[in-house]
C-alpha cells in the first residue's frame, strides 16, 4: 500500500451511503461510474460485491486495479487492492463495518463468505 486516506478524507467516504467507482482501462480512460456499498475500517476503505466473479464492474476492477471514486465532498484516483477475506481479522472488521452502516436486514448479503472473498481496499494515488 503506497499511501492511506486521511481523517477528513476517510470521514468523507465513510458518511456517504454509497460510493461511485469507474475502473480504468488499459488506455487510461474510465469506465462508466457505478454505484456501490462502502464502509471503512479506521481510515481504511473497502467494497464489496455479493460475489466474486469475473463480469461487470468488480472483474474489470479485478484486472485494471486502478480507478476513481467519488462521494460528496471528495472525488479521488485509486489503486484497488484485492484483499478478499484475508486475514481473517480483516474479514471480521469489514462484516463489521457492514452490519453497523448498513444493518443486519440489507447488510446480511455482504458479510457471507461469497461477499468477504469479493473484497477490495481503495487506496489513494498520491503524486
Amino acid at each position: 500500500m503506497t499511501s492511506s486516506w486521511s481523517t477528513d478524507e476517510a470521514a468523507h467516504i465513510a458518511a456517504a451511503d454509497e460510493l461511485q467507482i469507474a475502473v480504468r482501462r488499459a488506455d487510461g480512460t474510465l469506465r462508466r461510474w457505478v454505484t456501490i456499498w462502502v464502509v471503512c475500517v479506521g481510515t481504511e476503505v473497502y467494497v464489496r460485491t455479493w460475489y466474486r466473479r469475473d463480469t461487470g464492474w468488480f472483474g474489470h476492477a479485478t484486472r485494471s486495479l486502478k480507478g476513481r471514486i467519488k462521494v460528496p465532498g471528495l472525488e479521488a484516483d485509486v489503486t484497488i487492492e484485492d484483499v478478499d477475506s484475508r486475514p481473517a481479522e480483516l474479514r471480521a472488521d469489514v462484516d463489521a463495518a457492514y452490519r453497523a452502516k448498513y444493518g443486519s436486514t440489507s447488510g446480511d448479503r455482504m458479510v457471507g463468505d461469497d461477499a468477504a472473498d469479493a473484497t477490495l481496499r481503495l487506496v489513494p494515488d498520491r503524486p
